[in-house]
């Protein structure tokens, strides 16, 4: 039987959304699931992903854009601090609202829950876009 990020992660597969909602999914899962194991650009890139959506209301399919043209220039990423708790919600929270438009809503809450948990990041995530964003022309298009 999969997981709930398995199930969730299928239907939004079979969603298939012009916004590309899975991004979201991908990126709060990574952030909450990371551990010290983890590569820094996994943890970085998912922190990114959910700044821009909480903070700046990217969409997915910006966010995976923006993924791509950062991936293209090597660089050491930083080890930023895991936080014992990552939020309240998990995709089994996610997976019990309606499918449509309240589930979204629920992925939308899980990427908040999660940015949240990353205060300490913040400001370091914030930087990471704002330096790409002026050195590498990363825009919401």
């Amino acid at each position: 039987m999969p997981d709930a990020y398995d199930a969730l992660y299928a239907d939004m597969i079979q969603h298939g959304d012009a916004a590309f909602t899975l991004q979201h999914v991908v990126d709060a899962h990574a952030a909450q699931t990371a551990t010290e194991h983890s590569k820094p650009i996994a943890i970085v890139f998912a922190l990114v992903g959910l700044y821009l959506h909480v903070e700046k209301d990217y969409t997915g399919r910006q966010i995976q854009q923006i993924h791509m043209r950062m991936g293209r220039h090597k660089q050491q990423w930083p080890h930023l601090h895991l936080p014992v708790n990552r939020g309240a919600m998990t995709p089994e929270t996610v997976l019990s609202a309606a499918p449509g438009e309240p589930r979204d809503a629920a992925i939308d809450a899980w990427c908040a829950s999660v940015w949240e948990a990353f205060t300490e990041s913040h400001d370091t995530i914030a930087n990471l876009v704002r330096e790409y964003g002026q050195s590498q022309s990363l825009s919401r298009g």
